[in-house]
């Protein structure tokens, strides 16, 4: 993104525990992984997604010396540990599973190997940018599931909690498999197909709706898409036909209409039949208005004559679930495996990979979470991304990373592909069982 934010967007406890670790000398590698410990009651499935930003804030991040100027207005920190934030840069190593990858509780996605201060530090703003985008890519997956072959568009920024998360929602949804967005800066930081409409108050200014049309019409000739429900939807649907002719004489002709209200459905059928009667069958018919994936599955399983969607609010706050268990763990410290054992938040300790297997038709089967070094059958989904503080330059851009996604939701099984209740197998290697046994025995 344009411009990185200041490294002072973490929590306290961050600075806090780095000034005590390089006090008493506890700067050996440490392991960090970052997994979800459950799902929420309507997911089946998660996919990852804003490694691109994560790996960005890792390989830019640092202090200026009006960053390094606040933190000592705190009066909490010596000036030795704000020397050492002067040339504070990230020197780590990161395996992660590419973005668009389905993934289920315990596995792992996002692993951090640098020294402890720097892997510490590091766990606010990758929460923060891997979180975001892995609650809205999972949201939109189900989106694009529940609304087969129909292209979605992103409406959502005006309803996103603050810009950043408007844009990376857009950036989210695309990677998920929806088709464009409304929001101009996405579009053009990201390379996201920008569309767009009109607004109601559009229709409202003028005193005769036709005359609304026809202006707008002759502004924006190309891709012309007319929302009709300002007053009366299947009224201004007849004067969408009365007005097609007098537009084709100027060149121009009508794409769509856009029905924002009511029964959708309904509304679709009867604008369809009078768009067909009227000589336009080519005319496509948007939808939007309170839309999510539940009121998509209905609209599709109805048939309903619609070509296009546009998502805003349940999309950018993932309303029903806006919230993941997501967690940054310490794995290993210095060569030894460590585990959390905290009533209800255990953790499976040491370094480890996650493995999936697939079925004779291809579609996900099982995986298998054990520690880095026990291999397992199937495919490793962890892999490296960033070294010595550097990106690895084979890191697939967003293009790929959509094309990535698209074959995860493909290889779903058949109920989740359905949205259906269904469990999938995570199992937890053998060796990687003894190991958090073995930490259980400990006094």
């Amino acid at each position: 993104m344009a411009k990185s934010p200041s490294a002072l967007l973490t929590d306290l406890y961050q600075l806090n525990m780095m000034a005590a670790y390089l006090e008493h000398g506890l700067a050996d590698t440490g392991v960090f992984e970052l997994f979800v410990r459950k799902l929420p009651a309507r997911r089946g499935f998660l996919m990852a997604a804003g490694l691109e930003q994560a790996l960005e804030f890792l390989e830019t991040v640092s202090f200026t010396p009006e960053d390094i100027n606040k933190i000592r207005g705190l009066g909490q920190f010596s000036e030795s540990f704000l020397d050492y934030l002067r040339s504070f840069r990230f020197s780590g190593d990161v395996d992660a599973m590419p973005e668009g990858t389905v993934f289920f509780p315990d596995e792992p996605i996002f692993h951090v190997t640098a020294p402890l201060p720097e892997a510490q530090f590091v766990e606010t703003r990758l929460v923060n940018l891997l979180h975001f985008q892995t609650v809205i890519a999972s949201k939109a997956a189900r989106m694009v599931l529940a609304a087969p072959g129909k292209p979605l568009i992103d409406y959502g920024l005006r309803r996103a909690h603050g810009a950043e998360a408007g844009l990376l929602a857009a950036r989210a949804s695309y990677l998920a498999g929806f088709s464009g967005t409304a929001t101009v800066a996405a579009g053009l930081e990201f390379g996201i197909p920008v569309y767009g409409t009109m607004a109601h108050s559009f229709i409202q200014a003028h005193d005769d709706e036709t005359l609304a049309f026809e202006h707008f019409a002759h502004s924006h000739p190309q891709s012309l898409v007319l929302l009709i429900d300002t007053y009366d939807t299947e009224r201004a649907a007849r004067r969408v036909v009365a007005l097609a002719p007098r537009l084709a004489a100027h060149g121009i002709t009508i794409a769509g209409v856009r029905i924002d209200s009511g029964d959708l459905g309904e509304h679709a059928r009867r604008v369809r039949r009078l768009l067909d009667e009227g000589g336009l069958p080519a005319v496509k018919i948007v939808a939007s208005g309170g839309l999510d994936e539940a009121a998509l599955l209905d609209l599709s399983r109805g048939n309903a004559p619609i070509d296009s969607y546009g998502v805003g609010t349940s999309l950018t706050t993932a309303s029903d679930a806006p919230a993941l268990d997501c967690v940054y763990k310490l794995q290993e410290y210095a060569g030894t495996a460590r585990r959390k054992r905290s009533e209800g938040k255990a953790t499976w300790p040491g370094r480890k990979q996650v493995w999936r297997n697939y079925d004779e038709g291809g579609r996900l089967a099982g995986d298998i979470v054990s520690l880095a070094n026990d291999r397992q059958q199937g495919e490793a989904l962890l892999r490296p991304v960033m070294r010595a503080g550097r990106r690895l330059s084979e890191l697939p851009d967003l293009a790929a990373a959509r094309n990535h996604a698209k074959d995860q939701l493909a290889w779903l099984p058949t109920p989740l592909a359905r949205l259906e209740s269904y469990h999938y197998q995570v199992a937890i290697g053998a060796r990687l069982r003894e190991l958090a046994l073995e930490f259980n025995l400990r006094a």
